[in-house]
């Protein structure tokens, strides 16, 4: 990763570039860009930015007020894998022209801002994020919704409702079985694991555009469900990195005729996808998630799960903000969502890895976002809550280390569980902001405009449809 503007224009030669992409995120979560020929990207650029127009970005301002920047990160730039010529990407800030303020809306800007308010904090320097984005990879996809019609179709040649298919009468040779039974997608050898290749050439690219991966490998799901691992990092640059990663993993999959979807839950019967989020903080290089408490865990541990677990309504407005995110997030089966803590159960909300004793290892997973979230908003709202736990010494409670469900309905129906419907969370996040205001990291603009944009363009949007299912329960009554 380049450092300087003038390493930028250095590795611009080296690599004779011929086109600069400047990339930046929407409100609701999709990167955007624009190009401009190398010869227009001067050292001025980073400082002055260059002009657009914020009107016709999603959730973002009015018309009259139209005029914005874009700043180029030089520490973000990397060269484009999938282009056809020599170009650089850069994630950029924005900027208001008059001003020069850091645009609120600007997701980028809330994720700066939550670790300027960390640093102010004295409670910790650093928070390191480390995020497991699982996501499918479909042969075929289509769907539509009209006034009188709606469908959808994904396909996979590892489906398991594939095995019975008679593919030489449809022109694609023979069937070769070795079809992966729903759930059983986990840690599969070839020929079973038929994405082994193109998940290497994932990793590989990844590592080419400059991120450091842990590992890949399939996930429990029939029809291609996978995984890909990198290394933890800070807050602002992990945000970064999983915008690179959503579009490595994306382009390599279409480059070989197939298509990623990183939607919660887009099988019916079969696990979704999640995203477990690894956090821990630390001050002057030393890690504070470590102690003598519960699994290894400092008090200023257990108080950040505490913060977490009491604000996790509107904390999953950011990290579960689909509303397929609430089809993963059903009781009764493996889904994260009791509001507790273990260090083992994976039932719970909160679990402490146990893989190692060492200190610098001593994290906290959060298992309920999914990797439809906006990273930036998400990691800050999770750091905002934990903040708050710290700051007020709020108690996480008794962990959840027994099985609930053999356990019987006492303990069970004791337990805090995850909003049932992203309503559920918009309203959750509507009474309960305060913590995500404080050094004005989030906004009263901010928290209005997200609720308004989800219930106007998703919730309220999904609500007055008729849903395919409801032909079938209710068409002959």
């Amino acid at each position: 990763m380049t450092k300087t503007p003038s390493e930028v224009m250095a590795l611009c030669r080296e690599k004779d570039v011929k086109a600069v992409d400047l990339r930046f995120m929407d409100f609701p979560g999709l990167w955007q860009h624009f190009t401009i020929p190398v010869n227009k990207l001067q050292e001025s650029v980073f400082d002055s930015g260059l002009g657009f127009d914020g009107s016709s970005i999603r959730g973002w301002q009015a018309i009259n007020e139209s005029d914005m920047l874009v700043v180029p990160e030089p520490e973000t730039a990397f060269i484009d894998p999938f282009t056809s010529i020599p170009t650089l990407a850069i994630i950029c800030n924005i900027q208001d022209p008059i001003t020069r303020e850091d645009y609120s809306r600007d997701p980028r800007n809330v994720a700066k801002k939550s670790i300027h308010y960390l640093k102010n904090s004295g409670i910790a320097d650093t928070c390191y994020i480390g995020p497991e984005a699982e996501f499918f990879i479909f042969d075929d996809v289509h769907f539509d919704q009209t006034a009188h019609a709606s469908h959808y179709f994904v396909d996979s040649v590892e489906g398991e409702w594939n095995r019975g298919k008679d593919t030489r009468s449809a022109g694609e040779g023979p069937n070769l079985g070795y079809k992966l039974r729903h759930k059983e997608g986990y840690f599969p050898v070839p020929p079973a694991d038929q994405m082994m290749d193109i998940r290497n050439e994932m990793m590989q690219t990844m590592i080419q555009m400059g991120l450091d991966v842990e590992c890949q490998h399939h996930e429990v799901g029939t029809a291609g469900q996978a995984e890909i691992d990198l290394q933890y990092d800070e807050l602002v640059a992990m945000a970064d990195k999983m915008m690179i990663y959503k579009y490595a993993v994306k382009n390599t999959a279409t480059k070989h005729g197939k298509s990623v979807t990183f939607m919660p839950k887009p099988i019916f019967g079969d696990n979704g996808s999640g995203m477990h989020t690894h956090v821990s903080l630390w001050k002057k290089g030393e890690p504070l998630f470590a102690g003598n408490g519960y699994a290894g865990l400092s008090d200023l541990a257990l108080w950040a799960m505490g913060g977490l677990l009491h604000h996790a309504g509107s904390v999953l407005a950011f990290t579960n903000p689909t509303t397929n995110s609430y089809k993963r997030l059903v009781p009764g089966y493996e889904a994260p969502v009791n509001l507790a803590y273990s260090q083992r159960n994976r039932s719970a909300a909160c679990r402490i890895p146990m893989y190692s004793s060492s200190p610098v290892s001593k994290r906290v997973e959060f298992r309920c976002p999914d990797p439809s979230c906006n990273p930036y908003l998400a990691f800050s709202a999770i750091l905002m809550a934990m903040l708050d736990g710290i700051e007020n010494k709020i108690d996480p409670g008794k962990p959840l280390d027994e099985d609930i469900y053999e356990l019987g309905t006492d303990r069970e129906t004791s337990l805090r569980t995850t909003p049932e419907s992203l309503g559920d969370a918009l309203d959750a996040l509507r009474q309960d902001h305060e913590f995500l205001l404080r050094g004005n990291v989030f906004t009263e603009d901010v928290i209005e405009t997200w609720i308004r944009y989800k219930m106007e363009n998703e919730v309220d949007a999904l609500r007055v449809r008729p849903h395919p299912f409801e032909f079938c329960m209710y068409y002959d009554i």
